[in-house]
């Protein structure tokens, strides 16, 4: 993971109340706890915690413009925690802490993981065209090692509702629109509608991150392994395709603009959204009915997402490249999705 900073602007973390909490939990402090903040995400604050001899990441919701169903550390961190036995790169559960008045949070602790964060073209470059084609295959198979894990056997079984997973997606990242919209766009309106009367068919069940994508994965740059998947606030059980799709939105130009600056995933030394989705489907052995319709519901969810970011830098949360500019994002996803709407057939 990177490194962080040099410094936790004051107020963010009381590292002394911290230290002792840490301490009392069990957790195996050698020296004097410091912290830093760990740039690039865009929903929960990220820190680095390092007392000399060890480090982890410490995570903890935002202090103001929280939406909801969202920021959820503590539901990232049971299912990493449920993941530590498999196969799929996560890094290690240390502790969650459910008490506000430690921090002022809720947050959790893990293991900090070794691997590059590709989130920039100006990172991505550095990279050549053979292990940007290791590295996209790697995402992948990651991909479908996690669809592939039996989550009844790894204690997920209440961890979603698969049943009409697809449908309760369409309205609740409608409800968001309306916690965080900083203005009125009716391409909302008319994409929750075509996507309400012509939803993607929904194709099976299996944990799903919520939020995959190349700058979620820690990077082995010399070999093109993932090391670790990361933030997990928004995994659930439900229709893996979700997945797919949502890696595939983030390749849309106009995610430059939550980047702040020109995106590793929207570079075109990627496969095209088609490809990545018969790629996985070939590996899987899936089909992809109504895959126009799984892409438009990635688009409205990820102009949903860029819509609060631009809420969060409106009251004063967030500050770097992207947050000023993330709102740009928004009407070009949504038109997107319109157009997916209706080359799948779906009349918007």
């Amino acid at each position: 993971m990177k490194a962080g900073v040099p410094v936790v602007p004051p107020g963010q973390l009381d590292l002394a109340v911290l230290e002792s909490y840490l301490r009392g939990c069990g957790v195996p402090i050698a020296g004097t706890l410091q912290a830093s903040v760990i740039k690039g995400g865009r929903s929960n604050l990220t820190y680095r915690l390092d007392d000399g001899q060890h480090v982890w990441v410490l995570r903890r919701p935002p202090g103001a413009g929280v939406t909801p169903s969202a920021h959820n550390v503590g539901r990232e961190f049971r299912v990493m925690s449920a993941l530590q036995e498999t196969a799929l790169p996560v890094p290690r559960t240390v502790l969650e802490c459910r008490d506000d008045s430690v921090i002022g949070a809720p947050f959790t602790v893990v293991g900090f993981s070794e691997g590059s964060v590709l989130r920039t073209r100006t990172e991505l470059a550095a990279i050549s065209d053979c292990l940007v084609g290791e590295i996209h295959w790697e995402l992948i198979r990651v991909l479908a090692l996690l669809h592939a894990l039996p989550y009844d056997e790894l204690g997920l079984s209440d961890f979603g509702r698969p049943d009409g997973f697809v449908n309760r997606q369409i309205e609740l990242w409608r409800r968001q629109w309306d916690h965080v919209a900083t203005r009125e766009l009716n391409d909302v309106d008319r994409l929750y509608q075509a996507l309400v009367r012509s939803p993607p068919p929904q194709s099976r069940s299996s944990i799903v991150h919520g939020d995959f994508r190349v700058d979620n994965a820690l990077i082995d740059v010399t070999t093109g392994q993932m090391t670790a998947l990361v933030d997990w606030e928004m995994a659930t059980i439900g229709d893996p395709l979700t997945d797919v799709a949502m890696m595939c939105a983030y390749q849309h130009p106009s995610f430059d603009h939550v980047v702040g600056e020109p995106a590793a995933s929207t570079s075109e030394r990627w496969p095209s959204p088609d490809a990545i989705a018969q790629h996985y489907a070939d590996e899987v052995g899936v089909n992809l009915d109504g895959w126009g319709r799984y892409l438009a519901l990635a688009h409205l969810k990820l102009a949903v997402i860029a819509e609060g970011i631009a809420a969060r830098y409106r009251v004063g949360v967030g500050e770097g490249a992207g947050f000023a500019t993330a709102h740009r994002a928004v009407p070009e996803l949504l038109a997107s999705g319109l157009r997916y709407m209706a080359a799948d057939g779906g009349t918007t």
